[in-house]
């Protein structure tokens, strides 16, 4: 999950090969996670996390990030698999329940906040149709999501010269949506 927010800092960074006007409109766009955290904190006073959390959206290209966006709106999307392999290439902590983050779309137009409530750590190729259900995406079977993911590790792995293995360790994260715009 945390890719999205690693590739947000490195647009924000500028050393993305995306245009000057989609790393604008990030900038831009970027209030809308500020506002929709203190709007949510106005109505949720009793919430223990008062530092704005990190914002991400899901997968690696417009279409799918507007998505999910929508599917977490829409109470359909209710987890998401980051490999193991990402976590310890960035060196970045694991997931831990009760950890809260703002979803957005592609361009950072914050759209939920979303919480943490169960991580299992499952093989790629012990992944059960249950949880490709509840991640939400595409028709919702496992044969749909073991393509879809195979791809994407396939693409993040590439870029270090990695392979994907069938065998990778898959931080499967749930979460419920406790904040929409």
């Amino acid at each position: 999950m945390l890719i999205a927010f690693s590739f947000f800092l490195t647009l924000l960074n500028g050393k993305s090969g995306k245009s000057k006007h989609h790393m604008n409109e990030v900038r831009e766009n970027y209030k809308s996670v500020e506002n929709l955290w203190n709007d949510f904190l106005d109505k949720n006073t009793q919430n223990k996390n008062k530092e704005t959390p990190i914002s991400f959206f899901f997968c690696d290209n417009k279409n799918d990030a507007n998505e999910c966006a929508e599917l977490v709106i829409k109470g359909i999307k209710k987890a998401t698999a980051t490999s193991l392999w990402w976590y310890q290439k960035n060196n970045e902590p694991l997931p831990k329940i009760g950890d809260q983050y703002i979803v957005t779309d592609w361009y950072v137009d914050a759209k939920a906040i979303i919480e943490t409530i169960k991580i299992e750590q499952v093989p790629y190729n012990k992944m059960t149709p249950e949880f490709a259900e509840i991640e939400g995406e595409g028709d919702k079977s496992l044969e749909y999501w073991k393509k879809v993911h195979k791809a994407y590790y396939t693409r993040e792995m590439a870029s270090f010269n990695d392979n994907f293995d069938e065998n990778m360790i898959i931080v499967c994260e749930h979460f419920k949506t406790i904040y929409i715009k």
